[in-house]
């Protein structure tokens, strides 16, 4: 019978859905997370709960050729990555055996799965950085959370982000410790930096500041410390006093720079602020973006749900006839207005609300629009895909960057998921009132280390 802090050699079979690797032992499934398929190694058990175990490696005994040193100081300690240890080929194999394995498992789904699509830079590739600032045992530390925890893991850098990130890491740090300042402790509300941000737009930076007061002491200093890393950025204060997981309070205040920036992307020239989403990976996204618009016709009359900035919305309104963006957040939805008038996109139409009650009334409208829904991780509120499924829409263009509520949501739209009475998702028997059918399915690595994955999935009107 397998316990608790027993040691054990065993050899990897196979890479579960977070990069652990799975070894069995006794008759129980163990969990070893930086696990190579066919490595042996002595592991020790930490936690055994029925038929599961999660364990440790203690010593490497037969490494594989795909395994490799990691790049960062902190892998495995922080939260961000999980990947490292694995050559890159073996990272696109198993990110496009994870959609597969995710569509089957979760939603009943059955599909061929392409190939994930590459990215061309492994590391430096995030356009995006969001650090935390807090306190560990009275020290203040600036770093990145442990998987499935807000404790901060200290760090100097981070190499999935441009080369600025580091200097702009040891800037916070200098600041804080010169101007006698606090990270903020989520337990007590005690320290006044919660967290820094910085969006990259080429040559020019959006930084934020994120404080729990709105009095802050020596930031002077801090612009001082920052004009030597970045040669145009804007700088914003956040106030954010709210005992939440949200990074932005409503309240930012502008204290240098014009606050947005310009940048052309696919023929369109747009601009971003402090709180306008872009996907993280320019290169990837890129590739996503045009794959995406292939898929319309130029005919067709778009509904471009969760649209953001409209950037991708605009690609839709150069090519088709008609494109609509729907998007929450009004800072996003005034970049789109603009973006529409700078680029002269009359066939261009932003609607500023939530996709579930601005969408149903849209497509009453206009009747058989291809949507595309590209929806934050939690995907897309049931309700939108019950008007989905109820509507003439023939094409639906769906990107989702978490496979587990991909599969989910697909398996609604496609009938392999039933709602009981109580409102739960079952696995049907059959294909019960399925309204499309998946004509591809496309993973792209828009996040290389980690073991997030993005898809681009096409569906059609069965």
């Amino acid at each position: 019978m397998l316990q608790k802090n027993d040691i054990l050699t065993v050899t990897c079979d196979s890479i579960g859905t977070n990069g652990e690797g799975i070894a069995r032992a006794d008759g129980v499934l163990l969990f070893v997370p930086y696990f190579l398929t066919g490595e042996r190694a002595r592991v020790k058990v930490l936690k055994v709960k029925g038929s599961t175990a999660y364990a440790k490696v203690e010593e490497l005994l037969t490494p594989a050729e795909d395994r490799l040193r990691p790049a960062c100081p902190v892998f495995a300690r922080c939260g961000g990555c999980q990947l490292q240890h694995m050559a890159y080929r073996l990272q696109l194999r198993f990110k496009t055996a994870l959609v597969r394995d995710t569509l089957k498992k979760l939603g009943g789904v059955t599909a061929e799965v392409s190939a994930c699509e590459r990215s061309e830079a492994e590391y430096g590739y995030r356009n995006k950085l969001q650090l935390p600032i807090g306190t560990v045992n009275g020290k203040n530390v600036v770093g990145f959370y442990a998987e499935r925890s807000h404790r901060i893991v200290d760090t100097d850098v981070c190499p999935i982000h441009p080369d600025w990130a580091a200097p702009l890491i040891a800037a916070v740090k200098k600041f804080m410790e010169k101007c006698g300042l606090d990270g903020y402790d989520e337990v007590t509300h005690e320290g006044q930096l919660r967290h820094i941000v910085v969006r990259q737009l080429g040559k020019k930076f959006l930084i934020t500041l994120v404080t729990a007061v709105r009095e802050l002491k020596g930031i002077d200093y801090f612009l001082f410390l920052l004009d030597d890393i970045f040669p145009a950025y804007s700088f914003f204060l956040n106030f954010n006093d709210r005992d939440t997981n949200v990074v932005f309070g409503e309240e930012f205040q502008l204290l240098k720079g014009p606050g947005v920036y310009e940048r052309t992307e696919g023929g369109i020239t747009y601009e971003a602020g402090a709180n306008t989403f872009l996907q993280v990976n320019e290169g990837v996204r890129g590739k996503l973006y045009s794959r995406a618009v292939a898929f319309a016709g130029e005919n067709e009359t778009v509904i471009d749900c969760y649209a953001g900035g409209g950037l991708m919305t605009a690609m839709f309104a150069k090519k088709c006839k008609k494109a609509y963006g729907i998007e929450v957040v009004e800072e996003a939805h005034r970049m789109a207005d603009r973006l529409k008038e700078r680029n002269g996109l009359s066939g261009m139409e932003n609607l500023c609300g939530k996709v579930e009650s601005v969408l149903p009334a849209l497509l009453g409208k206009e009747r058989e629009a291809t949507v595309v829904l590209d929806p934050p991780r939690a995907g897309v509120e049931r309700s939108v895909l019950k008007a989905l499924i109820a509507s003439d829409v023939q094409k639906l263009i769906m990107i989702s960057c978490n496979p587990a509520t991909l599969a989910r949501d697909l398996g609604v739209l496609t009938g392999t998921l039933r709602e009981t009475e109580k409102g739960e998702l079952v696995r049907a028997q059959g294909e019960e009132g399925g309204a499309f059918e998946i004509a591809s399915v496309q993973p792209f690595d828009m996040f290389p280390q980690t073991k997030w994955v993005e898809t681009l999935v096409l569906l059609c009107r069965k």
